[in-house]
């Protein structure tokens, strides 16, 4: 539903500014997805990518950047790598999902003060459900316990998993997670370091790792460990076809390219700092649209 509030302050400027602060951000779509879809509600969106690889304090340079945003009146900022959590001191209040996630990825500028959300987790159910609804949830692995994949585990808790696998390069991070999400829910949540182990009666994979990203080509797991029961989700978008999503469909698994969540958290995202209601499908097609006429790289 559209804030009237959110919305008549936003649109009262002229040029409501809006940020991406991350560190080698300059092929984002999310400048173009907001500005495209602010367009169509009659609101002219500027959105500046600031990217902390062309500042030589790199991620030290976040506490300038927040007072900067506030001082210059930006409307919000959308908050990536490396900064999810270094933002969270910066604030002056987090939403509840934020709070819990520990992370976030979206920063609401209201009359000076500055509220943390995070649409990852939300924007990935969105994603999941629309492409897999009936998806079994009966033992999902989870393979990355990071920012996006602790978004992803609250996530799927509120959508009903039953047993929820965390797998980690760093086994102590899965552990922490995993003692954290059990003590807030009767679901069981458990940390394993071995894949073989965790995959076994699995009804479904989703992988949050930055592994299969243009810049780390390859697998995350053993393909011999994937089978054609399992449904297998992806969080990397660059490529869309990732090695593990072509490796699943070779197999005749049920897949999510990672797609679904960057339309997904940017709806989020836009509904709060423009207090708009965004058409989902619409956005969908455009970031398709603008995925295929990137090409291959």
């Amino acid at each position: 539903m559209n804030s009237p509030v959110a919305t008549a302050v936003v649109a009262s400027c002229t040029h409501p500014l809006v940020g991406l602060i991350g560190a080698g951000i300059q092929r984002s779509l999310t400048p173009a997805l907001h500005e495209e879809e602010a367009g169509r509600h009659g609101l002219r969106l500027h959105y500046q990518l600031i990217d902390l690889d062309h500042d030589r304090d790199g991620a030290a340079a976040l506490p300038t950047l927040i007072r900067a945003a506030r001082t210059i009146g930006f409307a919000g900022l959308n908050i990536t790598y490396p900064c999810k959590q270094a933002v969270i001191p910066l604030l002056d209040a987090l939403s509840d999902e934020a709070r819990a996630m520990g992370a976030v990825n979206t920063v609401v500028c209201r009359d000076g003060r500055l509220t943390g959300h995070n649409t990852d987790g939300s924007g990935w159910r969105w994603g999941f459900e629309r492409a897999l609804p009936s998806a079994d949830l009966t033992r999902v692995v989870l393979l990355g316990a990071g920012g996006a994949g602790s978004a992803i585990a609250h996530a799927l808790l509120q959508m009903g998993s039953g047993t929820l696998v965390l797998v980690d390069s760093e086994p102590a991070r899965a552990a922490a997670l995993a003692a954290q999400l059990a003590s807030r829910s009767g679901t069981r949540v458990i940390a394993e370091s071995d894949l073989t182990a965790a995959l076994h009666g699995a009804s479904g994979l989703v992988h949050a790792t930055p592994t299969g990203m243009d810049k780390l080509p390859g697998l995350p797991l053993p393909q011999s460990l994937l089978r054609a029961h399992l449904w297998v989700a992806e969080v990397v978008y660059f490529p869309l076809e990732t090695a593990l999503l072509k490796a699943a469909r070779s197999l005749g698994c049920a897949v999510v390219d990672g797609g679904t969540m960057a339309v997904g958290q940017a709806v989020g995202a836009l509904r709060l700092i423009a207090g708009i209601e965004p058409d989902t499908d619409r956005m969908d097609r455009h970031f398709r649209r603008l995925m295929a006429e990137r090409g291959p790289d």
